[in-house]
Order: structure tokens, then C-alpha cells, then sequence
């Protein structure tokens, strides 16, 4: 017990930084999904089956997505689950401007069973600032 009370700041430092630890990780999993980096959105692309999900508006789709993309608008997401259907079984990568948006519709893609999503994290800015292709 002495040891406790000589010692209370450095244990608080060592719980504090085990905490800070842990946030980054449980949010990684956000709303049911993964959060991925531009680099592991591009190993899960080079996978057969995958659907890319824009969830942006159609003028920012237009304006460049990734290569493959199919373009759901978040607010049509819940009226146009038929045509997504097919994929609740498969990997779906979740993709928006900054990454916003894709927390709601990883949300109602859950809500309908959809068993792998991911979110592309910090959305087409962060594929941009990767340097990675864009499709037109």
C-alpha cells in the first residue's frame, strides 16, 4: 500500500497512456465496421467480390471515385437496399468525402445484416493525399 501512495502519479501516467492506447483501437471498429487505411482499402479492393460503396452525391461521384465504385447516395442508401442485397455476405468498403458519412450508412448496412464492412478511413481526401488512382 506505501508503494501505491508514493507512486500515485506514475500509476495514473501508466493507466492514463494504457487508456489512450485503447481508444484508437475500439474505435477502429466503429458502428460494427473496420476503419482501413488507403493502403489496406487497396489489399481489400485486389479481392474478388468486394463492393466499393460511394455513398457521396452524384456530382462528387462524377467528379472521381475509385475505380470500380458503385454510387448510393446516403440519403437513398435505406430506399435502394435491394440493389445491395447480394453482397450482405460479402466485404463491402464503405467510401465518402472525408469519411462522415460512411459511419451512417455502416449503420444501416448493419441494421440490414451486412456482416463485412469497412469504412475507408478519412474517405477520398485520404485516398487523394495517398496518391492513388482515381476512376472517372
Amino acid at each position: 500500500m506505501e508503494f501505491f501512495k508514493e507512486n500515485v502519479l506514475l500509476i495514473g501516467l501508466a493507466v492514463g497512456s494504457g487508456l489512450a492506447l485503447l481508444v484508437p483501437m475500439l474505435s477502429r471498429s466503429a458502428a460494427g465496421s473496420t476503419l482501413v487505411s488507403a493502403t489496406e482499402a487497396v489489399m481489400l479492393m485486389s479481392r474478388k467480390q468486394l463492393l466499393v460503396l460511394d455513398v457521396r452525391e452524384a456530382d462528387e461521384f462524377k467528379q472521381g471515385h475509385l475505380q470500380g465504385a458503385r454510387n448510393v447516395p446516403l440519403a437513398e442508401l435505406a430506399t435502394r437496399m435491394k440493389e445491395l442485397e447480394k453482397f450482405k455476405d460479402k466485404p463491402v468498403l464503405l467510401v465518402c468525402e472525408r469519411g462522415n458519412r460512411t459511419r451512417s450508412a455502416a449503420k444501416i448496412l448493419k441494421a440490414q445484416q451486412f456482416t463485412a464492412l469497412h469504412q475507408l478511413k478519412g474517405g477520398m481526401q485520404a485516398w487523394l493525399e495517398a496518391k492513388l488512382p482515381l476512376g472517372k
